[in-house]
């Protein structure tokens, strides 16, 4: 089971790393996460964007900047403060001409809203809401994505953003975070990156490694040792045809397993959003490497020869 240490100060109620109460936090304004100057532990990713958001008056010398968060990439960013998000689903006040819009205008205004509450509930910086805003501007022009879900393709333009700004997230959180069907929205990814020719990055196990370790509590230690086993695993060709997401959980297992931090599967796989089994079967490809794959200076809590068989994981 994950960790029960707080990472938050009883006396203060603010946000202190659980193992380096004392040392500074720093803001991380790309990703939205506090971390922890001495160890690197992230111990909050609720942090808000202090740049400015969509409207600006800084062209006027006379007075200061009363902007909110983000900069202005476009004026139709404006339409998403005209729609907010309801029991029923997007909405617009009563009082605004929602009939009387084009049709092209319509669907921005809910891209947008849709974009802005799905990227508030992943924590996704404001850098990245205008990002995902200005892809699903683009995504609506070609004919192929005409008739397809409004929702599927703005959580698959958000998606596309986060791994172009390098703050990648699995595509199960993605699919947490709205209603549409995780096939819809892998279709809408296919298509806007072959109608837009986007390019992306492969995503990498070290890509979610940080992040998955800090929400299991996991000391730094654990997580280079997992960093260095994921890596060694790709290098040697061990888990061909595995996904990054599974061969990072099942690292995170393994590496923890010889620690004083021990984690359940469970708590793996519920981090990393991936089923047990599927963490089993890359772990079943490793075990038996294990020894090449720590690193030389691994300083082992548990002989390594104590790590679990992958008929045993629990």
């Amino acid at each position: 089971m994950a960790s029960n240490v707080s990472n938050t100060s009883p006396a203060a109620n603010q946000l202190v790393c659980p193992y380096h109460p004392a040392a500074a936090l720093v803001d991380d304004y790309h990703t939205g996460d506090m971390i922890c100057s001495d160890c690197g532990l992230i111990v909050g990713d609720r942090m808000v964007d202090p740049s400015s958001e969509w409207r600006t008056f800084s062209d006027d010398p006379s007075r200061p900047d009363p902007s909110r968060v983000g900069s202005t990439d476009s004026v139709l960013q404006n339409l998403a403060t005209f729609i907010q998000p309801s029991a029923n689903g997007f909405e617009p006040p009563n009082h605004f001409s929602f009939l009387k819009m084009d049709t092209t205008t319509r669907k921005l205004m809910f891209g947008f809203a849709m974009i802005a509450t799905m990227a508030e509930r992943i924590n996704a910086p404001a850098s990245i809401v205008s990002h995902a805003k200005t892809i699903f501007k683009q995504a609506l022009e070609p004919a192929a994505l005409t008739h397809r879900s409004l929702e599927a393709v703005a959580v698959a333009c958000l998606y596309i953003a986060c791994r172009q700004e390098g703050v990648p997230r699995t595509f199960k959180e993605m699919c947490a975070v709205c209603s549409a069907s995780k096939k819809e929205i892998g279709r809408c990814f296919k298509l806007i990156t072959k109608v837009l020719a986007t390019s992306l990055d492969h995503i990498t196990s070290e890509d979610f490694m940080h992040r998955f370790c800090s929400k299991l509590f996991l000391p730094h230690e654990v997580q280079k040792a997992a960093t260095h086993i994921a890596q060694k695993a790709f290098e040697a060709d061990l888990v061909p045809d595995r996904s990054p997401i599974s061969v990072a959980a099942a690292a995170i297992y393994m590496a923890s397993q010889v620690s004083a931090t021990a984690m359940s599967l469970k708590a793996v796989a519920a981090i990393a959003g991936v089923a047990e089994l599927t963490i089993k079967q890359s772990y079943k490809l490793m075990h038996p490497h294990a020894w090449e794959l720590f690193p030389r200076t691994h300083l082992f809590y548990k002989h390594i020869g104590m790590l679990p068989t992958w008929k045993r994981l629990v």
